[in-house]
């Protein structure tokens, strides 16, 4: 089942916000957009699976200036963000990343953004999506808490793939090897100032290129970039799904998100629902909003989860427009959020979320869709390289 991308238009003008890398990302032939964080984001340059064998076997740029950051300083930086999260900040030293949840009292998430640690008293919070930047001015005035809450003029970019690692050594000298898998580095090229970190959105080696004064900088950093990738075959894709549902990445606004469907009751899902409960620190001193909704939520347990599946049927390339119908003599009882054909596994994989009975590894259910129905069977996740070894090499 090959999915053609939207037939309607969408309208570039100024209510939806453009990326620092807008107009140069656009030059290498955009076929599709999506909006993320109010701004539009580029999606696809080619069919999903040439974008997939160019990242999984090459190096790949992607514009993601609409991972906007909300940056925390001030004396009391530490102890608010601490408060905006369920990880433990203690753990966390000045240069180093965290994936760290956002959540709201009653223990939903409210955001997924990596974390990183500039400073003592110097945070960004790299959102994918969402109103963080609203709901942590909020707080901080509600707390009368000192600190200064903004959007810094910061746009990043992402370098994935096998040979990610050779294109950072031409743009940035042997020290880019230092950085350890989730610890950032500053660095200054050619008058452009950057933080430079071992993350990204696909169980690939990658690195994510924060820019300052994004605005001014942009397309010299773009063409820095490509320049320094030409050697390397560098290639200009969209955030690659296929690759991140393989790496066993959710997607905040699909498959953790409020939405309106049969299922839901506009409420968030938690951590533990999302398989995500790793990431609540508990047994920390501090206090962080949730902590006792998630206290409670641990020791009841959940009635519902979300689970890695393989589907049957056609291959599902491209992106499913609903979600499906997980059901159990017609009735529905859960949803799949995220499926594509997996060109190494050579099979349909996916998130689906479901009644904690059905979460069990093997267990089997019936997917519906509008082509018919097929089988789908929960298995392990991450999909490949289980352990996450890959993008620390």
């Amino acid at each position: 089942m090959r999915i053609p991308y939207d037939s309607p238009r969408i309208h570039m003008y100024t209510r939806i916000r453009k990326s620092p890398y807008f107009y140069a990302s656009r030059r290498h032939g955009i076929e599709s957009y999506s909006v993320c964080n109010r701004m539009y984001h580029p999606r696809h340059y080619d069919e999903p699976i040439a974008e997939y064998w160019k990242l999984v076997e090459g190096v790949t740029l992607w514009d993601v200036g609409v991972e906007r950051q909300v940056e925390i300083s001030g004396p009391d930086a530490f102890e608010f963000t601490n408060l905006l999260t369920p990880r433990d900040l203690t753990k966390c030293q000045v240069g180093q990343c965290m994936f760290a949840l956002n959540t709201d009292v009653d223990g939903g998430i409210i955001n997924n953004p990596v974390l990183l640690r500039l400073a003592d008293d110097r945070f960004w919070l790299s959102v994918a999506d969402g109103d963080v930047l609203l709901w942590a001015k909020g707080v901080a005035a509600a707390n009368r808490m000192n600190v200064q809450v903004r959007e810094p003029d910061v746009g990043p970019v992402q370098v994935q793939g096998p040979k990610a690692k050779h294109v950072l050594l031409n743009l940035l000298g042997d020290a880019v090897l230092d950085i350890p898998y989730y610890w950032m580095e500053t660095f200054q090229i050619d008058g452009m100032d950057i933080v430079v970190s071992r993350t990204g959105y696909t169980g690939e080696v990658g690195y994510e290129i924060y820019l300052r004064n994004a605005s001014r900088d942009a397309e010299k950093l773009w063409n820095t970039v490509l320049e320094a990738g030409r050697p390397h075959g560098i290639e200009v894709i969209g955030p690659c799904q296929i690759r991140r549902v393989e790496a066993g990445i959710l997607s905040y606004g699909s498959d953790i998100a409020v939405d309106n469907n049969a299922l839901n009751d506009y409420g968030f899902l938690n951590p533990y629902e999302a398989d995500l409960g790793w990431t609540v620190k508990l047994e920390q001193e501090s206090d962080f909003i949730g902590k006792e909704a998630l206290r409670r939520i641990n020791e009841e347990g959940v009635r519902r989860k979300v689970v890695g599946i393989e589907m049957g049927g056609d291959p599902i390339v491209g992106y499913i427009e609903d979600y499906l119908r997980v059901v159990d003599d017609g009735e529905l009882i859960g949803q799949v959020s995220s499926a594509f054909w997996s060109p190494r596994l050579k099979k349909n994989i996916g998130f689906a979320l479901v009644p904690i009975d059905y979460a069990k590894l093997g267990t089997e259910m019936t997917v519906r869709a509008n082509i018919g129905d097929t089988t789908a069977t929960v298995v392990e996740k991450p999909f490949i390289d289980p352990r996450k070894e890959t993008p620390k090499l």
